[in-house]
């Protein structure tokens, strides 16, 4: 059985996501790239959260492409009217997240 660092339970019972996604300040940003494109931009994660599972959820139930850089979700599109809705569904708070 292997145990946490972190939190020192199991793996299977470990917390350390929970309580990453507790004390996180998430900033969405919209940025208009070449040719009018725009891009938005989630940062202020932190190494606590699966940034590559929380992108890959999110290009899924906002059905856009995107990429990690530097710490940052990058997805294509303007996505300022769900993508809160769509962080609190995956677990953030409300108060966590400025748009």
């Amino acid at each position: 059985m292997n145990i946490c660092p972190k939190c020192g339970l199991p793996e299977q019972a470990c917390i350390c996501e929970e309580i990453g996604k507790s004390e996180q300040r998430i900033t969405v940003t919209l940025e208009k790239r070449k040719f009018g494109k725009w891009i938005t931009f989630v940062d202020g994660l932190s190494k606590e959260v699966n940034i590559k599972e929380l992108a890959k959820k999110l290009k899924n139930k906002l059905a856009c492409g995107g990429t990690i850089k530097d710490n940052k979700i990058e997805l294509q599109g303007n996505h300022s009217k769900r993508i809160k809705e769509e962080l609190i569904k995956l677990g953030f708070k409300e108060e966590q997240i400025s748009i």
